[in-house]
């Protein structure tokens, strides 16, 4: 199913298809995708304006390599752009604080799909970005997926945005592509891998590190068709009469 020109509908639908992709990228993760050890789950962010995000958390924690993940330097993930940032490792570290649950449960990935209300505003985006920047400086790995085109805030895409606070910017959106599907690895120094999409175009999957050079793939269109068999059909005929 191709991706739809979701500035048609309002924000409250897109809402809504969005609390709904979530839970089906959890469930797919859940059922598969992910080594037995891990699990996602939805939770809710206090203060921001869009609060859904799925977390990747490790039960029986173990570094180096999960079991079932993929290896970077065995298959590299299929995506256009590919950057690694340079940082200064000891300006890193000092900015690094990890909070872990004292029951193990650690947290090791965040998933958020942006949303009108993350760039309705100067100060929504850069909370998001803030807080996008502040996860990977402080090792949590991350994946954004953005269907909505660059705007005023966001001139280079809300990868664009991110990559000029930890890196040496990132190459223009191309203008047949505006929409971004971004992964970060968090390992240091911090590398990302951008696929560009189209209102149209069929949803790549998209890798979700679990560790430094080791990720698993995201079905993002699988999980995207199951969600948007739910949105009303009010909103599903404005939006098919977007695609080409």
């Amino acid at each position: 199913m191709p991706i739809h020109d979701w500035t048609r509908v309002t924000a409250g639908t897109f809402h809504d298809f969005h609390n709904a992709w979530l839970v089906e990228m959890r469930n797919a993760l859940n059922t598969g995708v992910l080594p037995d050890e891990y699990y996602a789950q939805t939770e809710q962010v206090a203060g921001e304006v869009n609060p859904d995000v799925l977390t990747l958390q490790v039960g029986d924690a173990r570094d180096g390599e999960p079991a079932g993940a993929t290896a970077v330097a065995e298959a590299p993930p299929k995506v256009r752009f590919t950057a690694t940032a340079e940082v200064d490792a000891l300006t890193r570290r000092k900015r690094a604080l990890v909070i872990r649950h004292s029951s193990g449960d650690r947290v090791v990935a965040f998933l958020e799909i942006i949303s009108p209300g993350n760039k309705s505003g100067r100060h929504a985006f850069r909370r998001l970005i803030d807080k996008a920047a502040g996860l990977l400086n402080q090792g949590y790995h991350l994946l954004l997926v953005d269907v909505f085109p660059p705007g005023p805030r966001d001139p280079r895409g809300v990868h664009g945005a991110l990559w000029e606070e930890i890196g040496e910017g990132s190459p223009a959106t191309p203008p047949d592509k505006p929409l971004t599907l971004a992964a970060y690895d968090a390992g240091f120094p911090p590398t990302c891998y951008v696929e560009p999409v189209a209102v149209g175009d069929v949803l790549p999957d998209m890798p979700l590190f679990l560790a430094p050079g080791w990720y698993v793939r995201v079905p993002l269109e699988a999980t995207y068709q199951a969600a948007y068999r739910g949105v009303p059909l009010r909103w599903r005929s404005v939006l098919e009469e977007s695609l080409p």
